[in-house]
């Protein structure tokens, strides 16, 4: 016969579980925690887009990128025929600049100039005779003038205003520039009231460089305090303060490198500042330097064509000016100044975005 199995009955348990309360401090820890599990997202992104870690020695098969540019030359050329295939675009947006200019500052004041001459005279003595003396003159008032600004007298109104009639130049140019590479035909007037849309954003990442260029500044007070002191005579104490310049401005440089690759970016529509920032240093990881050497080749051709350009007009007015006295009130170089500043402000903004739009194109991500 079937032996029948015993059902096991699990008898109820009389004490039944009380869930346990949540603390009272549980949603206020939750709260408090929220901006640290941000951060800690955020730097899990950044360390996911960037191949360099802190303290450690990064190969250089971890971060190496591709970039197709073409050569310093060729690149220069390239960017002046872009412009001079669109010349009455561009040369009219630099006939505003510089009417905006001078409507603002003026011509600069010739007496300033007039001054600054005979003050160089006066005090250089024999020291500029002959021909290399007098080119050797002429640059030293050239690079004078245009720290000064020949105009002494400026108001801070004149100052905030000149520094939104860059900022204006800078967008109007990369505006123009975006939508004649996009195939349009646009109009000066076009890019005079449609530019100016992300000036907010535009002025809040210049702010960003001009604190970047902090530790430039603090390395020139350390050098100047230095030097007074006698500090730099040699020593430890003059290795030290060398280094500690040096690791100074190669903060700045290592920080303004993206942000001017930021004041491209956020030009775009829909862009804020702090993201501009961030896809500029995400654009140059691996081609930091590259860009960088770009960037100084510009700088020395600007100034070389400063130099080969108002060289010649600085020693022209000073001979057509003891030629016919009558025309001493003539501001020929204050004016040749203002006309070279708006050229050199149109091409160096063209030239830092077809820079971009080539780093742009070659998206490759780093090794």
């Amino acid at each position: 016969m079937p032996t029948k199995t015993k059902k096991t009955v699990r008898k109820k348990s009389s004490k039944q579980r009380t869930p346990k309360a949540a603390s009272p401090l549980q949603p206020v820890l939750a709260k408090a925690g929220r901006p640290f599990a941000r951060v800690a997202g955020r730097s899990r992104k950044l360390l996911a887009r960037r191949p360099h870690r802190s303290f450690q020695l990064t190969r250089r098969r971890d971060y190496k990128r591709s970039l197709q540019l073409p050569g310093y030359w060729s690149f220069l050329l390239l960017v002046w025929r872009t412009l001079w295939k669109n010349w009455r675009l561009f040369g009219g947006l630099a006939v505003v600049y510089i009417v905006a200019t001078i409507i603002v500052s003026g011509f600069g004041q010739q007496q300033s100039y007039g001054n600054l001459v005979d003050a160089l005279k006066s005090s250089s003595g024999d020291l500029f005779k002959g021909n290399f003396g007098a080119i050797g003159q002429a640059g030293i008032l050239l690079a004078a003038s245009v720290s000064s600004g020949l105009t002494p007298d400026v108001t801070q109104a004149q100052s905030v205003i000149g520094a939104l009639i860059v900022l204006f130049g800078w967008l109007s140019t990369v505006w123009l520039l975006r939508n004649t590479l996009a195939g349009h035909r646009p109009r000066l007037r076009d890019g005079l009231y449609n530019s100016g849309s992300p000036v907010l954003a535009t002025a809040l990442v210049s702010f960003i460089l001009l604190v970047q260029l902090l530790p430039s500044a603090i390395a020139v007070i350390i050098y100047t305090a230095a030097n007074a002191s006698g500090m730099l005579d040699g020593g430890v104490s003059a290795m030290l303060i060398w280094a500690s310049v040096v690791l100074l401005v190669l903060l700045s440089v290592y920080w303004v490198t993206s942000s001017l690759l930021a004041l491209v970016i956020v030009t775009l529509p829909g862009m804020y500042p702090l993201r501009a920032i961030r896809a500029a240093g995400d654009l140059v990881v691996g081609r930091r330097l590259r860009f960088l050497f770009r960037i100084l080749w510009m700088i020395v051709a600007v100034v070389v064509v400063w130099l080969v350009i108002m060289i010649p007009i600085i020693l022209f007015d000073d001979w057509i000016k003891k030629v016919v006295p009558a025309i001493d009130w003539l501001p020929i170089v204050p004016l040749s100044i203002i006309v070279l500043s708006s050229v050199t402000l149109v091409y160096s903004s063209s030239y830092i975005y077809l820079l971009y739009r080539r780093i742009v194109d070659d998206d490759a991500a780093p090794a």
